[in-house]
């Protein structure tokens, strides 16, 4: 039996690879982030993914399939009625959820608007479902000559709101989101209140900055990280990883400026840990190319990343068991600038497992969660999800 005392999950947000069996429930038919986007340009050019057989999970533009792919591949679809990052990255640490969140497609009803308002001293802006980037070139004007914030939402189950960073300060933006959170609770309880600060002095030239910050609802039951703590390895949480779960099952909360950022926060911690999990969601893809419909944007941030992915791997020991895969979709290609309802890519490597094994379609994320906890033997672990250990484990 393979002695695995390393795990390393790397979770692109928003990198779908076919739409799933219910995309149609979702408004989201022919949604497929992986293969729209490598049609949209051309073909695919990622070496690195590639060899380990990204292309063996699905036909992909430019990417081939191999013949003895260095990882064990498949695909996972999402049981949770969501196609939110934090529905998929709660399933993913093995928790189904069987109730969607609250979303506002006219808005926030008076019941949450008013105590608001009531809380933070000041009238509001907006108020509707909107582009973060349309939003505050529509209203950033009338917000710096009122000091009052823009508050919208999208598809997703979330409570934003945007501030210019000299008119609110960033305190007092993330005070206005923990006095949110306090309110949406219930039938309210939205996934996440996330603050989006901007800066500039004009429609043309405001741009949202990176202090941006998520204020998401604590997950109800133990996830797989909890399991970890519980068996004596040490958890840690780079990027959205601390925002997603709420804090809940981690040791260190990193956080990143971009994905270049995190990636570099991460080979740092490959570096520093001798045992225990790291987790950490690149979250570039989703924000600042799948929603805004940016193809080669997307693109080049795959790029970005199967070239340092090279670093990974060779850091990579006898111990060490990396899974790459996704918490949703965000088809650029697609009129929707939304999340899509897709399947996500299972590229599961290390040094001591079996290479080449297809572990098939996953009837739910979880999957992943628990083969995990199966590799490390965690005791007292009673998550959802079906292994595939066996699988991929190389007997001694």
């Amino acid at each position: 039996m393979a002695g695995i005392k390393r795990a390393i999950v790397i979770i692109l947000d928003g990198v779908g690879i076919g739409e799933s069996p219910d995309a149609d429930e979702f408004g989201d038919e022919g949604s497929n982030t992986l293969g729209n986007l490598a049609d949209a340009v051309g073909g695919l050019e990622l070496p690195r993914l590639e060899r380990l057989g990204l292309g063996n999970i699905a036909p992909l533009k430019g990417v081939s399939v191999q013949s003895d792919p260095l990882a064990n591949y498949g695909k996972m679809s999402e049981q949770s009625p969501g196609k939110d990052s934090t529905t998929g990255h709660w399933e993913l640490a093995g928790y189904i959820l069987d109730f969607a969140f609250p979303t506002y497609p006219n808005g926030f009803p008076p019941r949450i608007i008013d105590p608001f308002k009531k809380k933070i001293g000041r009238e509001i802006l907006g108020n509707k479902t909107a582009s973060g980037t349309e939003i505050i070139k529509e209203l950033g004007i009338a917000h710096i000559e009122t000091g009052y914030p823009i508050i919208y939402t999208s598809a997703d189950s979330v409570f934003q709101i945007a501030a210019h960073e000299d008119i609110i300060p960033l305190k007092e933006l993330y005070e206005m989101c923990r006095i949110a959170r306090s309110i949406l609770t219930g039938k309210d309880a939205v996934s996440r209140v996330i603050a989006r600060p901007f800066t500039g002095d004009s429609p043309e030239n405001f741009e949202r900055t990176r202090s941006r910050r998520d204020f998401s609802l604590r997950p109800p039951q133990k996830l797989m990280q909890n399991c970890f703590q519980e068996n004596g390895y040490t958890t840690v949480g780079i990027g959205k990883i601390d925002d997603l779960y709420a804090g809940m099952g981690l040791d260190r909360k990193l956080h990143s400026k971009s994905n270049e950022d995190g990636m570099n926060i991460l080979l740092g911690q490959i570096k520093m840990l001798e045992k225990g999990l790291i987790m950490i969601n690149l979250v570039d893809f989703d924000m600042l190319w799948g929603h805004r419909n940016d193809s080669e944007g997307f693109y080049q941030e795959l790029r970005k990343f199967d070239s340092r992915l090279s670093e990974i791997l060779a850091l990579l020991t006898s111990g060490d068991l990396l899974i790459i895969t996704a918490d949703h979709g965000n088809d650029p290609t697609t009129p929707s600038t939304d999340h899509s309802r897709e399947y996500v890519p299972l590229l599961i490597h290390g040094p001591s497992l079996k290479k080449g094994i297809d572990v098939g379609i996953r009837k739910t994320f979880a999957d992943a969660g628990k083969t995990l906890t199966d590799a490390f033997l965690l005791k007292n672990c009673n998550l959802a999800g079906t292994s595939f250990w066996e699988m991929i484990n190389s007997p001694e």
